[in-house]
């Protein structure tokens, strides 16, 4: 018995290997997947653009909110042009061509510029949670701002050093590919657990963190300011009249209460765009998810959504911000259009007009014609 059981599990084993082999690991949903990373290049380097042009070309107020977006739109725009276009190249030849070298640098720089949004969008949570925690320190709050970007910048490097090492040109399946590979499936689990805290669980702890605090720190203060108000003008009606306000106008400056929703609006949609791409990566190592055709496609499907986020954080600061707005519509393409649209009824308008004026004068004229004829006849 013992030993049919190992021959049945050896036969087991052939078959699933076999079944491996047979598995086509460049199999994707080429058109979607197309279609998908082209619209994501076509927005993240538009939007980016946008957003940059705003902040640094444009009259706009030079404020460490705006100084930490443009770093933000840089990293973004960086991540199209590096990681989306380079994506889209080797998707439509398949094949690695550049060489050994190539393949290391340009996925080194392909994860620097994945983690330098992330960790730019970190820097930007603390630097909400020191303006609010800390709003009258005014002192060095500009060289704090770049000591966090060029610290995001850093981090970033740092993680992306082992790529150079794990990635390399190899023959996968005939073809040549750069490739990351293990040979031991631990090795793959322990890669993606901590891909995914140092990409996503530790950035996203951070974030929550420094929001938390500002939120109860935002209502504490505001409760308490609150409370004062009411104890010391309980019985004046002058004081009632500046509770009022003050519990309409609120603690924190409108300016400020809008910087922190668009950060906590852009920090929300990093959260939805970066968790399908974790959460399916780990239950795929894992071993959750069985190894079949269908699902390597959907793997490479979710993968390419990757820089979704890079995308969406244009799209959120030109819905929230009416500067952005402003300054896009100002541009010579929208601005032609603009005008084009407003001179139709402004010509109709001189137009009616000018007739109007036109028929006025030439009955003017005729009532004239008409008494200097009627004053000869009387003559």
């Amino acid at each position: 018995m013992e030993s049919v059981k190992n021959d049945v599990d050896i036969l087991t084993n052939d078959s699933q290997e076999a079944n491996k082999t047979k598995l086509d690991s460049f199999y994707f949903y080429e058109v979607e997947q197309f279609t998908v990373l082209w619209l994501l290049l076509i927005v993240i380097i538009a939007g980016n653009i946008g957003v940059i042009y705003t902040l640094t070309f444009s009259r706009s107020r030079k404020s460490r909110m705006n100084y930490f977006i443009t770093h933000l739109a840089y990293a973004d725009l960086s991540v199209g042009l590096i990681s989306v276009l380079t994506d889209l190249i080797w998707r439509t030849t398949v094949i690695w061509y550049a060489g050994n070298v190539a393949c290391k640098i340009i996925k080194f720089l392909q994860i620097v510029v994945t983690y330098a949004s992330t960790y730019v969008l970190v820097a930007l949570s603390i630097d909400r949670y020191d303006a609010i925690r800390h709003p009258m320190k005014f002192s060095g709050s500009w060289r704090r701002a770049k000591c966090l970007i060029i610290t995001a910048w850093l981090i970033s490097v740092l993680f992306s050093i082992p790529i150079l090492i794990l990635y390399e040109e190899k023959m996968i399946q005939g073809q040549n590919q750069c490739w990351l590979q293990f040979s031991e499936q631990w090795m793959w689990k322990l890669y993606m657990t901590l891909v995914s805290i140092s990409l996503f669980c530790l950035p996203a702890i951070i974030i929550a963190s420094c929001y938390a605090i500002i939120i109860i720190t935002i209502w504490t203060k505001s409760e308490s300011s609150f409370r004062n108000l009411k104890n010391g003008h309980n019985d004046n009606k002058r004081g009632l009249e500046q509770l009022r306000r003050a519990s309409s106008r609120g603690l924190i400056p409108k300016a400020k209460v809008k910087t922190i929703k668009i950060t906590f609006v852009i920090v929300t949609v990093f959260i939805l765009c970066w968790s399908p791409y974790i959460i399916f990566d780990l239950l795929q190592v894992y071993e959750q998810i069985p190894q079949t055709q269908t699902n390597i496609a959907i793997a490479t499907f979710v993968q390419s959504l990757a820089p979704l986020n890079s995308a969406a954080n244009p799209i959120i600061y030109c819905l929230l911000s009416t500067h952005f707005c402003r300054t896009i519509w100002s541009l010579p393409p929208c601005k032609w259009l603009c005008n084009k649209g407003k001179r139709k009824p402004r010509d109709s308008t001189l137009t009616t007009q000018s007739s109007s004026l036109t028929e006025f004068m030439t009955s003017a004229h005729k009532k004239k014609t008409n008494q200097a004829i009627t004053v000869r006849c009387e003559k």
